[in-house]
């Protein structure tokens, strides 16, 4: 026979850890995170392996563009973000995307022609940065050195 004694600050100890794990796993499953943001609307961010793919993803917010891009070329997002690249991020978590996690990585930017940009006179892009099949970020802009650049939806902040 076998017999147990429990201190009091053990009980509290156990039961404060029980309610920690408890607090983080209801923060884990209810809080959504940037990427769920993105879900959230509807958009479909993955499986974008060709041309096609990366058209219809871009005619999910209404925009129309030529069928080729005007360029496509390897980038590699910096490992430290300086003002430029934080500000652009933060483009990307208005639209729920986020280049944190792919620091120090290559990915694809595809420059297209938008065709349908009434807002605007001059030329209009958009850049859609692609990694592993993933669009991860992108935007709007103008081809004017004194235009825009703006997430997907097109809304200038």
């Amino acid at each position: 026979m076998r017999i147990w004694s429990v201190r009091s600050t053990t009980l509290k100890f156990t039961l404060v850890l029980v309610l920690s794990v408890i607090a983080v796993s209801a923060l884990v499953i209810f809080v959504p995170s940037a990427g769920d943001a993105a879900v959230a609307s509807g958009i479909s961010y993955s499986n974008i392996d060709s041309n096609a793919d990366r058209i219809a993803f871009i005619s999910q917010f209404g925009w129309t563009v030529e069928q080729d891009p005007v360029e496509e070329v390897e980038v590699t997002i910096p490992k430290e973000f300086d003002n430029v690249y934080s500000e652009y991020n933060d483009i990307q978590l208005s639209q729920g995307l986020s280049l944190s996690k792919y620091r120090g990585k290559d990915v694809v930017r595809y420059t297209y022609t938008v065709t349908n940009y009434e807002d605007f006179d001059g030329t209009v892009y958009i850049n859609l940065l692609v990694y592993k099949n993933k669009i991860i970020g992108g935007d709007i802009c103008s081809a004017d050195g004194n235009g825009f650049v703006c997430g997907f939806s097109g809304e200038k902040n």
